[in-house]
């Protein structure tokens, strides 16, 4: 009987619950060498090559792409080859020893550090079989490829492909019902037959492909406030009927999902908001550099704001340095990078910094650890709209920033009126970790310093 090794997904180096599958390298029945790309995941925040554990046939796949797999649940089944040199069991692979998946009841609850920052629970106990800490678990989750304007992707394909410039659009997916794959992208890139800026797609006559497709049904009715018979049309409740589908969350939008509902459940929230004042502003300025300026002002005149706190142990960390974590939306959900030592940078420091990170989002390229450890964040969500807002604090942090659209306000004055531009300010702090003095104290440093003329 054949010697049946059953691989286990690791976790993939950022402490997160699952990940998801993007494309499978190989197929059932393949044959796999030691360390050969097995298959692409997707985590909240990259795409990961996973290493096939040994030489040898791949008898089982579990999942195809676009499913969710927890961490430490079975991925792949192979037979291993007798004669091929496979790596030992007590050879380090760089990684640690993941858990067992028998009797978690009997072992105690452990409590290890997090991606975010903060703690988490596990009870599982050590297995020492397979590549990484892993935490175990045993259901695959099965959902369905986001489909946008007719293309079929999920996306790290799609980020894929705005990263090497391919129209994703005109991309043929060889993927189950047309998924557009990650070698689909790369092929495309490489033969230019779907560069964006180019040629534009080839125009679809409407009545192309009717004789085929089946007859949809017609569209409803525009709806009205009245009836037929002009009377008021009664609203049926929204149990009756939805319009929509439900859609899995996966990858970073996932992810954002559960450290927000970990915020609210262990953050004591308060807001303080004001204005400030940029009329004294001479000549054009980068609003940005002057907005993390502020902040480390700020910090250094009332450190309570730019710290840690640990809820469960009730100690606080107040930190030398300042590290920005900044919120960047993206069609995937929302990234934090650090802006790391902001506190040694100057404008044009700043200014490049941020374009690093804004560019390693939007390739997916940014490391793991460029994504946690900051000390305070700011929201710039005023760039959009918006004026105030009650911004997450996201633990172990104790404050976010949020800055609001510039206005051109009507401003009292000595003997009058004038007209000034100012930038709405939202503090939101953790209130178990600083007073309402301290935070106060640090608002009125940072509009001190956007105050001031440059």
């Amino acid at each position: 009987m054949a010697d049946i090794k059953t691989f286990y997904l690791p976790d993939l180096g950022e402490g997160l619950p699952d990940a998801t599958v993007v494309e499978w390298h190989v197929k059932v029945g393949d044959t796999i060498k030691l360390d050969a790309p097995l298959v692409s995941m997707e985590t909240a925040k990259a795409v990961v090559d996973v290493p096939s554990p040994y030489t040898g046939k791949v008898t089982k796949l579990h999942g195809a792409a676009g499913d969710v797999i927890e961490t430490g649940a079975a991925l792949a089944e192979f037979e291993p080859d007798p004669n091929a040199k496979q790596r030992a069991e007590a050879e380090s692979t760089g990684h640690h020893h993941g858990p067992k998946k028998t009797a978690p009841a009997a072992e105690p609850k452990k409590v290890v550090a997090s991606d975010e920052g903060g703690e988490i629970e596990t009870d599982r106990e050590d297995e020492g079989t397979v590549v990484g800490a892993m935490v175990s678990g045993s259901h695959v989750h099965v959902e369905q490829t986001s489909s946008a304007g007719g293309v079929k992707a999920v996306p790290a394909v799609r980020a894929l492909a705005k990263k090497m410039k391919v129209d994703i659009t005109r991309v043929r997916g060889t993927g189950a019902d047309g998924v557009i794959t990650m070698q689909d992208v790369k092929n495309a890139a490489a033969n230019g037959s779907a560069a964006l800026g180019s040629a534009p797609a080839r125009a679809v006559p409407a009545s192309a492909g009717r004789h085929l497709a089946p007859e949809l049904p017609q569209p409803e009715a525009a709806r009205t406030a009245v009836s037929l018979a002009g009377k008021p049309v009664r609203t049926a409740p929204p149990s009756v009927k939805a319009s929509g589908q439900p859609e899995q969350l996966k990858g970073v939008r996932r992810n954002m999902a559960r450290v927000m509902a970990d915020a609210h459940a262990n953050v004591v929230p308060t807001t303080l908001v004001d204005d400030a004042d940029l009329h004294a502003w001479i000549g054009k300025q980068d609003i940005t550099a002057r907005l993390i300026r502020a902040i480390v002002t700020a910090c250094k005149t009332v450190p309570a704001l730019n710290a840690w706190f640990d809820g469960k142990n009730l100690t606080r960390t107040l930190h030398p340095h300042v590290d920005i974590g900044i919120a960047v939306d993206t069609e995937d959900g929302l990234f934090v990078p650090a802006l790391r030592n902001a506190d040694m940078l100057d404008g044009a420091g700043v200014r490049a910094g941020i374009q690093r990170l804004r560019a390693q989002v939007e390739d997916r390229t940014i490391p793991s650890t460029e994504l946690s450890g900051y000390t305070i964040s700011l929201s710039n969500f005023g760039m959009f709209a918006g004026r105030y807002a009650t911004p997450v604090v996201v633990p172990p942090c104790v404050a976010i920033i949020g800055a609001g659209k510039l206005s051109h306000d009507v401003v009292a004055v000595m003997g009058g009126i004038e007209v000034h531009r100012r930038m709405p300010i939202s503090l939101t702090f953790d209130h178990r970790a600083a007073t309402g003095g301290e935070a106060a104290r640090f608002l009125k440093a940072l509009l001190d310093d956007l105050s001031a003329p440059n």
